[in-house]
């Protein structure tokens, strides 16, 4: 795996069967899905792919099976967030075994950490990793935002980037003011809207939950911001606001953009929308609007022949 990580990294979604075991043919339409899109690598087990949810076979079998499918045509990372240190070695260590390249950690989510504990965890979860690993700064779901100097502190424990999902624009460019003479480390933004901010201020690349269902589209928006071609970056992100202000709003529920971005690869056949308890698939009525938002998305055409 080249350092600096870069590029477009979706948060792949989990296929599951009704009986939400892994939905073994799904994970295999959706990762060539992905990659016929011209992604640069795939997370797995992240929000997007509902990894807190799922019992630890259904991760160690995604993981198993994901890294056999990609067979190294792209790095792929783990989400090992848990509360349990114990949990977090766990599947980093079946990562491991494997053949993923990277592991990705937020600090454990449920009880509030002091700035002194959050280093404290990475102090003593970075030598027991036997894989690079990225910090994951997502308040939202932690209830702890990472300050440059904690991710300092990591970076001096072996990581290799931080992925930044606060939603913050400013702590963003404090992150890549911070590491902007580090060439090895990463700086990814999860926020899909803040994704051309990033790579023209100096980012590296975009976790983009969107890139599922559009990989091509949020790759041609990272290669547009890399020219810095003004023009073909506007009229992407127009695109991408159309999404948000009609796909992922169906549902007005804090993991709209999850249940949709599913139920529409469920449209389109690429794997089935069943989710991982406690959230639920998009009933009938909604569904049927996510499909009306895909065909007037005109979806299937090539990105160069909608722009």
């Amino acid at each position: 795996m080249k350092l600096p990580l870069k590029g477009i990294i979706p948060p792949m979604v989990t296929p599951l069967l009704e009986n939400k075991e892994l939905d073994s043919v799904g994970l295999k339409n959706l990762i060539e899905h992905l990659l016929d899109g011209g992604v640069h690598g795939i997370f797995l087990l992240g929000t997007n792919g509902e990894g807190p949810s799922l019992g630890y076979g259904v991760r160690k079998q995604l993981v198993t099976e994901a890294c056999t499918i990609i067979n190294r045509r792209v790095p792929v990372l783990v989400g090992i967030t848990d509360t349990s240190l114990e949990a977090s070695l766990e599947i980093a260590h079946h990562a491991k075994t494997s053949g993923a390249d990277a592991l990705v950690v937020a600090p454990p989510f449920y009880f509030p950490l002091s700035e002194e504990e959050i280093s404290d965890y990475f102090r003593v979860l970075a030598p027991l990793l036997q894989l690079p690993f990225l910090v994951y700064n997502i308040p939202s779901c932690t209830k702890i935002s990472l300050s440059p100097a904690n991710v300092k502190i990591a970076k001096e424990l072996g990581a290799i980037g931080i992925k930044d999902s606060s939603g913050d624009l400013n702590l963003l460019y404090a992150f890549i003011e911070a590491f902007k003479d580090t060439p090895d480390f990463s700086v990814i933004v999860g926020d899909e809207l803040l994704l051309s901010d990033a790579i023209l201020k100096g980012g590296h690349g975009g976790v983009a939950g969107g890139a599922n269902v559009f990989p091509d589209l949020f790759v041609g928006l990272y290669e547009a911001s890399l020219s810095n071609d003004v023009q073909r970056i506007a009229k992407i992100r127009k695109k991408i606001l159309h999404i948000h202000d009609t796909m992922y709003n169906v549902e007005n529920s804090p993991t709209r953009s999850i249940k949709a971005i599913k139920c529409a690869l469920s449209i389109l056949g690429i794997c089935e929308d069943h989710m991982a308890s406690p959230l639920q698939k998009l009933d009938t009525v909604k569904r049927n609007k996510i499909k009306q938002h895909l065909d007037l998305f005109e979806y299937g055409k090539p990105i160069r022949s909608i722009l």
